[in-house]
């Protein structure tokens, strides 16, 4: 009698790689020279979107030079599920943003409901200004208005992806690649 196969072993029978971990880290670097430009010097709030962002965002962090202050918010609207609803608060920052540069670390940019009431939130704190990196966005016109990220690393075709801190039924975060479950 055969093991039935766990709801990840399925997912992975039937995905697509769209990135390898060599080009994921290729790009992070890439980007985290692009925002240490952006920055100039300025010592900026890291605020990281748990729990999709962590690795990510401890990549990111590596290829900036410039001093940063690291902090974390856990806000979801996936409840470990594939489909989105009202945003849940698990956990606000706790840096003081009056004034300040806050970047907006996040795995994906979605249609951005919960990175857009993040960075509303931080705005709403005092930052002087938000900028968002997102590791990925996927390619489609459901994007919530007035949110774009400021710093991307790879497009999306419009699928559900899994892998490198993105999760399938909070499964495979630490999967070394992204995946997309096959088109229906």
């Amino acid at each position: 009698m055969s093991t039935p196969l766990s709801p990840l072993a399925q997912a992975l029978a039937n995905a697509d790689v769209l990135f390898e971990r060599a080009e994921i880290e290729s790009v992070i670097a890439d980007m985290g020279r692009r925002i240490d430009a952006a920055l100039d010097g300025e010592r900026a709030v890291f605020l990281t979107v748990m729990n999709g962002a962590l690795m990510f965002a401890g990549q990111l962090s590596l290829s900036i030079r410039t001093d940063l202050e690291f902090d974390y918010v856990h806000a979801t609207r996936y409840r470990g599920g594939t489909a989105g609803s009202d945003l849940c608060w698990l956990r606000e920052p706790q840096a003081a943003m009056g004034g300040r540069t806050v970047l907006l670390v996040d795995d994906i940019l979605d249609e951005g409901h919960t990175l857009k009431a993040v960075r509303d939130d931080c705005l709403a704190r005092g930052a002087r200004r938000v900028l968002i990196a997102s590791m990925c966005r996927k390619l489609h016109d459901r994007c919530v208005e007035g949110i774009a990220p400021d710093f991307n690393g790879l497009e999306l075709p419009d699928r559900y992806v899994f892998g490198y801190g993105m999760d399938y039924y909070e499964q495979g975060r630490n999967l070394p690649a992204i995946y997309a479950l096959a088109s229906e």
